[in-house]
């Protein structure tokens, strides 16, 4: 399945096309000249997931943002307030909200409504960005083509955690992210792409 319009930033940020479309999750650490956003997803409050640094790099007139509650309230212009397990419809992208907190340890707790997005393109494709997540129940509900999951550990799924996740809800490709930066190196991302019975693309960040 093509990727070439899903470009990794490092981390847990991303970059996709939709056409003439600019969409990225969770901005942090962009490179000097990246596109201005047609529209910003933010998974959760955290540093390295919302940079108000980087936001001020790509955002225009217009610039449409999604984001939950306790992040919204600090972002100036078109802001949706998202909360877990809802359904969002702006222009051609219908959007869900997937519950993104951690099962074992206290770094996202559910109780901050944080969440993973799935991204209907106007051609269809479905992406799922899980945030920073565990594999919880309402992951293998997850109906995708792409899923970008964290692999590091600490303060998300290891590398086996996310591969046996991602053999549960079963998506065409997975491209691992929450590595190669705080946590995770690359035998994390090979260790999953070992696991996972679909597809890996393992991507070198664009920087």
């Amino acid at each position: 399945m093509n990727h070439q319009h899903i470009h990794w930033l490092g981390h847990a940020s991303f970059r996709i096309e939709d056409g003439a479309t600019q969409i990225y999750i969770d901005p942090w650490k962009l490179p000097a000249h990246a596109p201005k956003a047609d529209f910003i997803f933010i998974t959760h409050a955290h540093f390295d997931h919302f940079s108000k640094e980087d936001l001020a790099k790509i955002s225009k007139e217009g610039t449409a943002y999604f984001a939950p509650k306790d992040v919204a309230y600090q972002i100036k212009g078109t802001v949706i307030a998202v909360s877990p397990g809802e359904i969002y419809n702006v222009g051609e992208l219908r959007v869900k909200t997937i519950p993104a907190y951690n099962v074992n340890k206290q770094f996202h707790p559910k109780l901050s409504n944080w969440v993973g997005y799935v991204i209907s393109l106007s051609t269809g494709q479905k992406i799922y960005h899980s945030g920073d997540s565990d594999f919880t129940p309402e992951m293998k509900g997850v109906v995708t083509d792409f899923a970008l999951l964290p692999i590091g550990g600490t303060y998300t799924m290891t590398a086996r955690e996310a591969a046996e996740a991602a053999n549960a809800f079963k998506p065409h490709t997975v491209i691992p992210m929450h590595w190669g930066d705080i946590v995770g190196a690359a035998q994390d991302a090979e260790e999953f792409k070992r696991v996972f019975t679909g597809q890996t693309v393992i991507k070198s960040p664009e920087r």
